[in-house]
């Protein structure tokens, strides 16, 4: 498993924010560019910035790391955080179900990340 570190710290901090069904994907064998994916939502777009703001100030406290570029703010129905290795999608509820992330990438294996991100 490739899975970077920081990864185990977003997905603790949206879960933290009482982000919804929050899931780390590993991603690597499948796409290849990015190491993982963590999907989560908020109940409503204040959420969704709490999440985003929450994830961010997380990664970067434990890690150091910013993202390279956040995507979807402005409406934050689907709000991309490219940390390079890794990917955080942040989504309201309903777009999550639209879009539905963890079928379209069913093949990829899920992490158990909360021991990864306590430990």
């Amino acid at each position: 498993m490739t899975v970077p570190a920081a990864t185990f710290a977003a997905a603790a901090a949206a879960d933290e924010k009482l982000g919804q069904d929050t899931v780390v994907l590993d991603m690597e064998a499948l796409l290849g560019v990015v190491d993982a994916f963590v999907i989560t939502a908020g109940r409503n777009v204040r959420q969704v910035r709490t999440l985003v703001d929450e994830v961010e100030r997380r990664v970067k406290e434990q890690h150091g790391r910013s993202p390279v570029r956040v995507e979807g703010l402005g409406d934050a129905g689907w709000v991309l955080m490219d940390y390079g290795d890794f990917v955080v999608h942040v989504f309201l509820d309903e777009v999550r179900a639209f879009y539905d992330l963890e079928h379209l990438w069913s093949a990829a294996p899920r992490v158990r990340w909360q021991a990864e991100a306590t430990g």
